[in-house]
């Protein structure tokens, strides 16, 4: 693979408020110092959501293209994160991000695929292996 490059823009519009935009991407997200600081917004993406979602919606791509490699036979997935912020030597860091998948299965005998397919995914997720936080897998298969 040759090397690529993201490109996003981001223009502040008033207070502790911004809009994250790309040249090449039709949508555009508002962004905003999370409630929880001071001048923080309620209700509008905060970095802090759009670093675990970047840690989620990896882990799902991925997934996704390892799963059809495996030709895993799935109705469902779905995926809670958890960011966790805290203070780490007086500077905040996203210490870590729990992944909280749900994989329904078509069929019961495919179970330690999935867990190995699941397993597998999270180790390979680029964005997670780019990060310093600890990624934790909780997983749950159904069928």
């Amino acid at each position: 693979m040759e090397t690529e490059f993201y490109q996003v823009n981001l223009e502040w519009n008033k207070d502790r408020i911004g809009e994250v935009s790309s040249p090449i991407l039709n949508q555009k997200i508002q962004v905003a110092t999370p409630p929880q600081f001071p001048g923080g917004v309620e209700g509008i993406w905060s970095p802090e959501h759009l670093f675990t979602a970047a840690v989620n919606s990896c882990f799902m791509t991925t997934f996704l293209s390892i799963a059809e490699k495996s030709r895993l036979s799935f109705t469902s997935f779905k995926c809670e994160a958890k960011g966790k912020l805290e203070l780490v030597e007086k500077s905040l860091k996203m210490t870590e991000v729990e992944l909280f998948p749900i994989l329904t299965i078509e069929n019961e005998n495919d179970k330690d695929k999935a867990i190995k397919i699941l397993e597998k995914s999270e180790q390979a997720c680029l964005i997670s292996n780019s990060i310093m936080s600890n990624v934790i897998l909780n997983m749950t298969i159904k069928y």
